[in-house]
């Protein structure tokens, strides 16, 4: 079990072990469970068959500690940080709807709270600067009422698009049977 770091992080009940298996799993998501338990017991000496690695790795998915997806290839799209604050006398009645239509575009990659003035700030994949544009457009015709500000710089180079194995050690540190792992 994990201790949260503050009083909105969550406790992650995980052992190292499998911690492990997470981490092996993400930095190789191509390998079978074969190549992961090969992984497994020559860099930390994790001896398991393949069939308790699947199992393991089912069982963690279950609780919501990872997900498997599929992610394009960056260069197929022009990325944009979009960022929104608020005209507040709207935002009784609109900011519902607002925040549901930015959750389920297709555009959306990553939307978050942020303590800034710009509260709500995403990233947006478009195939063109024209599409970016005319969603923009489309966005102030049925959202312009909530908005006071509303800024957007276009990332024209994205570098790193995923999350990097290495995270977990940071977990991994935090018992002694993770120290081991590391080692």
């Amino acid at each position: 079990m994990y201790p949260a770091d503050d009083d909105t992080s969550v406790e992650v009940d995980i052992s190292p072990r499998d911690v492990a298996i997470l981490k092996v799993r993400i930095k190789y998501p191509t390998a079978s469970v074969r190549e992961i338990r090969d992984i497994l017991e020559e860099e930390y000496d994790i001896s398991l068959s393949h069939n308790r690695v699947n199992d393991i790795l089912r069982e963690i998915k279950s609780k919501g500690l990872f997900q498997e997806a599929i992610d394009p290839n960056k260069d197929l799209f022009e990325y944009h940080l979009f960022r929104i604050a608020f005209h507040y006398p709207s935002f009784e009645e609109r900011w519902e709807e607002c925040y549901t239509d930015i959750v389920n575009d297709s555009h959306v990659v990553m939307f978050f709270n942020a303590d800034d003035y710009h509260q709500w700030q995403f990233i947006t994949q478009f195939l063109s600067s024209e599409e970016s544009e005319q969603w923009k457009h489309q966005f102030f015709k049925k959202h312009g009422d909530l908005i006071a500000q509303f800024d957007k710089t276009a990332l024209p180079s994205v570098h790193k698009f995923n999350t990097d194995a290495g995270i977990f050690d940071d977990i991994l540190k935090q018992t002694e049977e993770g120290e081991q792992y590391l080692e």
